[in-house]
Parts: structure tokens; C-alpha cells; sequence
């Protein structure tokens, strides 16, 4: 029951801190709106549509070709996949968090045969040490920039340098799970192209930080992508039209490849506030992107009660859900987007003095 009221409430109320609105039909809806109805769609992966696209984000992330699919999971899947067959050896390692491993329902083990090593605690980063450290052969090493599971953690860049000189040099290739690739550029000030360089093959999501439709990018080298093209077929991922995921991804791509570090800077700020009330903290302790992890050191019913009360009376929603870790304690991700930006300051800092003073009555 207080999990429906909490959602209700934050739905209700006037601000929001997460994301970039709705996710409802407006987000097509404007991609769509200055295009010409008699353009021509993309036909089974092929077309100018597409084609353009995938120009375009291969000279983005300085690889030779790039692939749209229709989900990360997909292509995240066929990398591996590849990568494996190449070199004869059915086994990749990642994070124990990785989201191969904890919401793809064992996909990469019961579509491929592929056996994944877990490297590194579940609570920080895969280091150099981890890697150097493996006891068995791997084909492919998987990194997650930035480690959502653990509030976006990431390591420093002299270390993804050194990850990846270490796999080169022992022939093991390296793949990036960058989802949220560009919302990590300005804590690395580096390019996208200049990050992707460290890698065999990249990945990036386009509903994430940029708010399309759905939608993914995969690249790497001229055979690479060519050999991921196929898979794509054998997974159907060749839809007869992808034009509708493809035009959101590119429209708002473009919108809002500008705005990280706005993004970032309002993580930043907000982090600050919550660490501000009494019993609560956020992880990490300042954020490296647009993403954190607010903890509450109290029971989450009480929680959602004082959430509740907090927007109704200062109007801004903080999230529409909190998750509980014990009976004392619970979470909830936070993502900063276009909305932020919207709230007054004094509305802001109205909300988080009235949230702390709703706690200490706890």
C-alpha cells in the first residue's frame, strides 16, 4: 500500500529530480515532428536510415563500423559470442553485479555455452590486480563504465589503461558495457572516442541517458561488426523496420550529447543535499556521473511515509520508489536528466529541510 501511495505522490507532484519526463508516446512524437512522412524506412538492417546512423556513431566512438540493435542485452550477448568463437575458448569474465549476470535470466550461458568468471567483490571495481590475477583462460574481458549495481562507481582512467594494455598484451580481448558511456566523459574529461580506443568492442544504450525510444549501438572493427551483423539476423534482430527506434536514438542523441555535463554538475549538487539529512547518505559520496545511490538508515515504510508527505507539501518528488535491504535500511538509484534543471533553487531547498526535519521525527 505505501509503495502505491509513494508512486502516486511523486507522479503528482508538480517537480521531479529524476530523468526527462514521462516515458509516454511524446517521447516519439517529437522525434518524429519535423520529419517528412515520405522518407523511406530502413528495411531488414539496411537503408539510408540506418546506414547514416551507424556512420555516424562509429565516427562518434572512433571504431571502423557500427551496428543499431534493438537492445543491449542482444548485443552485449554477440560480442561475447564472438569474441569466443574467435579465439576458441568459451569463457568471458565480468563484474559479479554485471547485468549479464543478474537480469538476463543466464542468457549468455543457456543461448551460447559461455561460462562467465566473476571477478572483483561485488561492493567496488574491477582493478588491474583482478585481472592479472585470473587462473583461467578467457576470451573476452567485460567492464561496465560506470558500475550501476554499486551506485556507478568507476575506476580511475590511468587503471582502464592499464586493463587494457595487460589484455592486449596477453591476447585477451576487451569489451565495454557503455550504457551510460557519455554520462562518464566529463568525470574522465576524455572523448568518447578516446575511451572506446582502450577497447575491442563497445556498446552503448540510447533510452538510458539520452531518453529514446529503445535501442542500441554496438562497434568495433570492419570483421567484428560484419560477424555481428549475422548474429544479429540468427537473434531477429533484423526487424523489417527499426525507424522508429532509430529516429528517437538519433534526435535525442543529438539534444542531449551536449548536456552531460549539466548532468553531471546537478548530480553533484543534489548528492550534496542528501548527504546534508540526517540518516542518509548516498553512494558514491560524490557522484562520478549522472547516477548515484541514496541509502536511508530507516525502516522503508517509514521512509515512504515522510516521502509522501514531503512531496505534498513542497511539490517536488525525489523518486517513486525506495527498496528495502533490511528492516532498518533502504535505496533507491537516482538518474539526473533535463528535469532537474527545471526545479526552483528555493524549491529545492525547501524540500530537503523539510525531509530532514520529517526524519528526525522518526
Amino acid at each position: 500500500m505505501g509503495e502505491k501511495r509513494l508512486f502516486e505522490a511523486y507522479r503528482n507532484a508538480p517537480y521531479s529530480v529524476q530523468g526527462h519526463g514521462k516515458r509516454n508516446l511524446e517521447v516519439l512524437k517529437e522525434a518524429l515532428d519535423k520529419l517528412e512522412g515520405d522518407m523511406d524506412s530502413d528495411m531488414y538492417g539496411s537503408g539510408k536510415i540506418i546506414e547514416d546512423f551507424q556512420e555516424k556513431m562509429a565516427d562518434q566512438l572512433g571504431k571502423e563500423r557500427a551496428v543499431f540493435f534493438p537492445s543491449g542485452t542482444m548485443a552485449q550477448q554477440i560480442a561475447l559470442r564472438i569474441w569466443c568463437d574467435e579465439k576458441e575458448v568459451p569463457k568471458v569474465a565480468y563484474h559479479p553485479l554485471c547485468h549479464l549476470e543478474i537480469h538476463e535470466e543466464d542468457g549468455l550461458k543457456k543461448l551460447h555455452g559461455i561460462e562467465p568468471i566473476l571477478l572483483a567483490d561485488k561492493e567496488r571495481v574491477i582493478n588491474l590486480e583482478d585481472v592479472s590475477g585470473l587462473e583461467e583462460d578467457i576470451a573476452c574481458l567485460l567492464l561496465e563504465l560506470p558500475q550501476r549495481e554499486i551506485g556507478g562507481q568507476l575506476p580511475e582512467y590511468e587503471t582502464l589503461e592499464a586493463i587494457s594494455r595487460f589484455c592486449r598484451d596477453k591476447g585477451i580481448k576487451l569489451h565495454l558495457d557503455g550504457a551510460r558511456l557519455y554520462e562518464v566523459l566529463p568525470y574522465y574529461g576524455k572523448t568518447a572516442s578516446e575511451i572506446s580506443d582502450l577497447f575491442n568492442s563497445v556498446y552503448i544504450s540510447f533510452y538510458k541517458g539520452f531518453g529514446g525510444v529503445a535501442g542500441a549501438i554496438l562497434a568495433g572493427s570492419e570483421a567484428f561488426t560484419a560477424e555481428s551483423r549475422v548474429w544479429k539476423r540468427r537473434h531477429g534482430g533484423d526487424l523489417i523496420s527499426l525507424y522508429p527506434y532509430i529516429i528517437s536514438a538519433d534526435y535525442y542523441f543529438d539534444q542531449r550529447v551536449g548536456k552531460m555535463n549539466q548532468y553531471y554538475e546537478n548530480a553533484k549538487e543534489l548528492a550534496a543535499l542528501f548527504n546534508g539529512c540526517e540518516g542518509i547518505s548516498t553512494l558514491p559520496l560524490e557522484p562520478v556521473s549522472n547516477m548515484f545511490h541514496v541509502t536511508f538508515d530507516y525502516p522503508q515504510k517509514h521512509v515512504e511515509s515522510r516521502l509522501i508527505d514531503v512531496y505534498e507539501e513542497a511539490g517536488v518528488g525525489l523518486t517513486a520508489y525506495v527498496k528495502e535491504i533490511n528492516e532498518n535500511k533502504c535505496i533507491y538509484e537516482v538518474s539526473i536528466g533535463d528535469q532537474y534543471q527545471s526545479i526552483p533553487k528555493e524549491n529545492l531547498q525547501a524540500t530537503f529541510t523539510l525531509l530532514n526535519q520529517k526524519l528526525k521525527q522518526i
